[in-house]
């Protein structure tokens, strides 16, 4: 294929909370962003316009609006622009620049700038943010953009609004009819899916049954097999209590949830049934079962360090034939299941690859570990859309709204992620190699 005739990749980027950090983070990196991709832009307008007239100590780009080109997407009372970025202190057309160019959908134009305050989340900005998400994922789902990438949004300023709902992730699952969503965080040396997400920790503890954690189980093991290519992958799960129950002394829920992982494993054995399907087949995704093509996994591959360690716990039969070099590849996805297990000491095993995937059971101990080890790789992922999409793993940073401080290094490592999984998806010769973020200069 000639490089003329290759398409180049559409990502559409929704602003977040337009009194956040979302659109100096976007303003800076979009010529970045630009060398990978073509970008379309869904929030409010008033969110740069917010920060036009602040003084930008330490900022380093300048931008400018005109109109939209011919063939823009249109939404109903909405209007689009084109955003025109430009490296430098003021805007002279005879200073050399690194350009940057996105088409620019504000899906709430009746918000301006005196509705809003930098810094602060409100009704207004939560109801631009969270009708941005609305549009984004129609685009997604009308195949006008390849895959989402979303700015991170004020849950507060979204229940202000009149907008019921826990964030990105349930919202998502709700317009795209998805049936099961689980919300992933994956980086060069930990992988981390969630069984519960935004609520209280009581009711994690309260809701602990073998039947729901066995599903999280199951289908975080299916969707990255997918994202893998790994038939026998390697799934750990956080215990709840510490010293995991200490065998009862100081807790019983690990009874329900090592029933949990025997029902895992249990749903990928093959009983040598006609047409027997896996747990998941039926759930819409992006990408399918088996091998990956070279050059396309999660992160690209480095050299390691540390050699990886197997794991010393697990399913008898598989560790006795592993021992015995008698495991042989799997042709259907056989992941292998282990715990539950400590947290206090599970998450450093597996950042020495000793397992692929950790599934913890709620948000803060997942997020604590992946979060100190990995600041600004890690990368929110959502499983279970028929769609590609990412975040950055960060919030508003309302304090630091039109400082111009904010590292834009996580959101462009998940506009990268977004670009190299939707040319897996797409099964397209986009150049893989200017895809890492690193060396962005």
């Amino acid at each position: 294929m000639s490089q003329a005739s290759i398409r180049r990749p559409c990502i559409a980027i929704t602003l977040g909370d337009p009194c956040g950090v979302g659109s100096e983070l976007l303003l800076g990196s979009l010529y970045a962003i630009n060398r990978w991709a073509e970008v379309i832009v869904i929030g409010a307008k008033a969110g740069p316009d917010l920060i036009e007239g602040l003084p930008g100590v330490g900022r380093r780009v300048q931008w400018r609006w005109s109109g939209p080109p011919g063939g823009s997407p249109d939404f109903p009372g909405s209007k689009s622009y084109s955003l025109w970025t430009g490296s430098g202190d003021s805007w002279d057309p005879g200073q050399p620049r690194l350009m940057g160019h996105a088409l620019w959908i504000d899906p709430t134009p009746e918000i301006t700038v005196e509705q809003l305050t930098l810094g602060e989340g409100s009704p207004a900005s939560g109801k631009a943010a969270v009708e941005a998400i609305r549009i984004g994922a129609q685009m997604v789902m009308r195949g006008e953009a390849d895959a989402l990438v979303t700015l991170p949004i004020s849950k507060a300023a979204a229940h202000q609004a009149g907008y019921n709902i826990p964030g990105h992730t349930e919202f998502l699952q709700e317009l795209s009819g998805a049936q099961i969503t689980r919300m992933a965080f994956v980086s060069p040396s930990l992988s981390i899916v969630l069984h519960t997400v935004h609520q209280s920790l009581r009711s994690v503890v309260e809701g602990i049954s073998a039947e729901s954690v066995a599903e999280t189980l199951t289908f975080a093991a299916d969707r990255f097999i997918q994202l893998t290519g790994k038939n026998d992958l390697r799934v750990a799960l956080c215990a709840l209590n510490p010293h995991a129950g200490e065998g009862g002394a100081f807790g019983e829920e690990e009874i329900a949830l090592a029933e949990a992982v025997v029902q895992a494993e249990a749903s990928f054995m093959d009983f040598g049934l006609p047409d027997e399907a896996l747990p998941y087949e039926s759930v819409a995704s992006p990408f399918s079962n088996g091998p990956i093509p070279e050059g396309w996994e999660i992160f690209p591959s480095k050299p390691r360090s540390i050699a990886p360690i197997t794991p010393t716990v697990g399913h008898a039969g598989l560790e006795l034939e592993r021992r015995a070099g008698t495991l042989k590849p799997h042709s259907r996805p056989a992941p292998r299941f282990f715990g539950p297990l400590s947290a206090d000491s599970l998450f450093h095993r597996a950042a020495k690859r000793e397992f692929d995937l950790v599934v913890a059971l709620y948000h803060d101990q997942g997020l604590i570990p992946i979060k100190v080890l990995e600041p600004q790789r890690a990368v929110n992922l959502t499983l279970g859309l028929p769609f590609i999409r990412t975040s950055p793993d960060h919030g508003t940073a309302f304090d630091k709204a039109g400082l111009w401080k904010s590292d834009a290094t996580n959101f462009l490592e998940a506009t990268a992620l977004a670009v190299r999984l939707a040319a897996r998806a797409k099964q397209e010769t986009w150049n893989a190699e200017v895809l890492s973020a690193e060396g962005k200069g």
